[in-house]
């Protein structure tokens, strides 16, 4: 390899770092990707007797021109056949960059005020803990942050499905840590 090669390798080996650097991400104290969750986060009721936490969420490196975040929680092995919505939050500011353990409880207040949390499956507009089916095997429960441009004017009865349709036409980038959870 001469020097001009040489050189090329490495500029493009440090704009690879720096761009993985700058890597729109999610992370968390609660829980681990690829993990299973504690039954702190396990839903309490249909047979499951956890504490129904939602886990603290922190994001970094949001694309310019991000004004507000979503947050989803969803199980694609629930036997539905259309997978289970655990949590759905919109309209969280930018100014956030994250949020703590138990913020999805049921008219928290621990969620920024502009926040508002979706009907999950359960029937909610709070978090719903995992409750797989006893003996179905280890589900896998994605938490995402979706960056977005503008707050989404959704309506009040909006399905998990027009929010997830509306997140995903608008989002400027998303990330997403994926953890299990079996009974």
């Amino acid at each position: 390899m001469n020097y001009r090669q040489l050189a090329s390798a490495a500029a493009l080996c440090s704009a690879s770092l720096f761009a993985q650097a700058e890597t729109f991400t999610l992370t968390s104290p609660d829980i681990e990707h690829g993990e299973p969750m504690s039954k702190v986060f396990e839903y309490q009721g249909f047979g499951c007797s956890g504490d129904n936490l939602s886990p603290a969420l922190q994001w970094e490196n949001p694309p310019e021109g991000t004004n507000f975040y979503a947050i989803f929680a969803y199980d694609p092995d629930a036997p539905t056949g259309s997978g289970w919505w655990h949590w759905q939050v919109i309209n969280i500011p930018a100014s956030t960059t994250h949020i703590v353990r138990g913020a999805g409880s049921i008219d928290s207040e621990k969620l920024p005020q502009k926040a508002r949390q979706i009907r999950n499956d359960y029937g909610e507009h709070a978090f719903g803990g995992a409750c797989p089916p006893v003996g179905h095997g280890p589900h896998r429960y994605q938490f995402t942050v979706y960056a977005l441009p503008q707050a989404l004017d959704l309506p009040k009865g909006a399905s998990a499905a027009l929010t997830g349709y509306m997140v995903n036409a608008n989002a400027l980038a998303s990330s997403t840590l994926e953890t299990t959870y079996e009974r």
